[in-house]
């Protein structure tokens, strides 16, 4: 962001129109390629910026006055609408390219199947985004959206100075991911059972087991770093080195958690489409499948670990304390 766009953007109520146009003009840009289907990014552009702009809604929901017809609700519908044909081709890419060319030839007659089946339910769901994209209610969502732009309605506290609220907008979202109880996920089993090595490691069989019971635990906690990483994005310009560094994490942790879920989703899938235990069935890609999930794992345990360390935690409250005030010198020309 230019200089001069932050002379100009000083308020509580400037930054949250600033933040809102730029995720809406991300979503309008992409939409035509999504509806032409030809590249699958354009899609995941589309998605990441309807996410950001309900990740910008609710963030600033305290200054801002909208129209009945932009509330949150109605801009998750598309957005989960876009991600439903978005993980179809996260799951197909992931079949045909990484995992397909790997296994045995037995297995991959199996794989064929699947991906016929997963091609037909793309089919189906991309008409489904291309009937939300072209409805009435999407239409007054943007009409809606455009016409708040050029003549913005807020709450009363539009005038504070952004820098001295900064911390009441973030603090809440950061309270409830320490909160959360997805951080205790393995840790029993951690004082409890004996570990590879002495490594602090637990056995990929102890994880199967943990997450077959915590995995929608694992799954709602990524879903909260998300939405801590989406808000934090927003406000970049206000901290430093340090406020990036927790952000970094913040997306390495969605990114590991997401792997998680990822192989999980996939076996699901697998198991439904061939009606059988893929254990049997494909025993090499379950294989695959449960080591994918233990390198993922190993990878979030280490961060499990840095955030339940108290210092830490108040060290990440502290910084989000004390925002930069001459945005001037930390501006990018």
């Amino acid at each position: 962001m230019t200089t001069t766009t932050l002379d100009k953007v000083r308020t509580l109520g400037d930054w949250a129109a600033l933040g809102i146009q730029q995720h809406l003009e991300k979503v309008l840009q992409h939409e035509p390629e999504v509806l032409a289907d030809k590249d699958p990014e354009e899609l995941h552009q589309m998605r990441v910026g309807m996410r950001r702009l309900r990740s910008a809604i609710t963030g600033f929901a305290p200054v801002l006055d909208l129209p009945q017809g932009t509330q949150n609700k109605n801009i998750g519908k598309v957005s989960r609408c876009l991600g439903e044909l978005r993980d179809l081709d996260v799951l197909l890419e992931a079949i045909d390219q990484r995992y397909y060319p790997n296994l045995p030839s037995k297995e991959q007659k199996a794989i064929k199947q699947v991906l016929s089946e997963l091609n037909l339910q793309r089919q189906q769901t991309f008409k489904q985004v291309k009937k939300t994209l072209e409805s009435k209610k999407y239409r007054q969502l943007k009409q809606e959206l455009q016409q708040w732009l050029d003549s913005p309605c807020y709450t009363k506290i539009e005038q504070l100075p952004i820098e001295e609220v900064l911390p009441d907008l973030l603090l809440p979202q950061i309270s409830q991911l320490f909160l959360h109880p997805g951080w205790q996920v393995g840790i029993e089993q951690l004082q409890t059972e004996p570990t590879q090595n002495g490594s602090e490691q637990l056995s990929s069989e102890t994880v199967e087991q943990i997450l077959q019971v915590e995995g929608e635990t694992i799954h709602d906690l990524r879903k909260q770093v998300k939405r801590v990483r989406y808000l934090m994005n927003l406000f970049t310009d206000f901290y430093g080195a340090t406020y990036s560094a927790y952000l970094q994490d913040m997306k390495d942790i969605q990114e590991y958690l997401g792997d998680i879920q990822d192989s999980h989703v996939l076996e699901v899938v697998m198991t439904n489409v061939l009606e059988s235990d893929i254990k049997s069935v494909l025993p090499t890609f379950a294989q695959v499948l449960a080591q994918s999930r233990y390198k993922a794992w190993q990878k979030w345990q280490l961060f499990q670990r840095r955030y339940l360390n108290t210092e830490l935690r108040l060290n990440f409250r502290s910084t989000l304390l004390h925002p930069i005030v001459d945005l001037t010198l930390h501006s990018e020309e």
